[in-house]
């Protein structure tokens, strides 16, 4: 292995990694279906337990679509390879706040459960390079927070399809990006 500096080392990871763009796509259709099961007649709670059930498939559903986007998920000889894994991890480790929420205050748990999803994409912004993730970390948590403020309960399904299509417009930011990257460092 040569020795690289830091840039060089990220910039291989955002090449072959497509800066995490199946990771949005997928992120998007799981919030979509997410979107549907918070229009269902079901209790909140209920609602709740089925949005984990459904937040399951995230990782599948990602790793099926790096086949189509032809991104690497594993970066031979790059230190750090592993550093995204480890970003994604760190929103596990505001899921007790989660559970407090679902199991005090359900009708708020899809809120809270966007602002996580949206902050976790904060540090990405800094891994990737890319400006677009701290844009639609800060759009994602706002976002969620004022619309939980101005809606009734009935109409809370709006959170995430807002949370779906910010999504789906980071992909599509991402998807600029990767159109202006340069191809070099055996990007495939």
């Amino acid at each position: 292995m040569k020795n690289r500096n830091l840039a060089e080392l990220k910039l291989e990871i955002q090449l072959q990694a497509k800066y995490g763009i199946e990771f949005m796509v997928s992120a998007g259709i799981i919030w979509c279906v997410i979107a549907y099961i918070w229009t269902l007649e079901y209790s909140s709670f209920d609602r709740s337990i089925l949005t984990f059930i459904v937040g399951a498939v995230m990782l599948p559903l990602a790793f099926g679509l790096s086949k189509i986007f032809k991104t690497k998920w594993k970066i031979k000889d790059n230190p750090l390879d592993s550093l995204g894994l480890w970003l994604n991890f760190a929103q596990l480790i505001y899921f007790p706040f989660l559970i407090f929420t679902l199991l005090k205050f359900p009708d708020y748990f899809i809120m809270a459960y966007a602002i996580i999803t949206g902050a976790h994409l904060f540090p990405y912004a800094w891994f990737y390079d890319e400006i677009g993730y701290a844009v639609f970390a800060v759009v994602i948590s706002v976002g969620a927070l004022l619309i939980t403020l101005n809606v009734d309960a009935s109409s809370v399904w709006i959170v995430p399809l807002f949370t779906a299509g910010s999504l789906f417009l980071l992909a599509g930011w991402i998807g600029v990006r990767i159109s202006k990257s340069p191809k070099k460092q055996g990007a495939h």
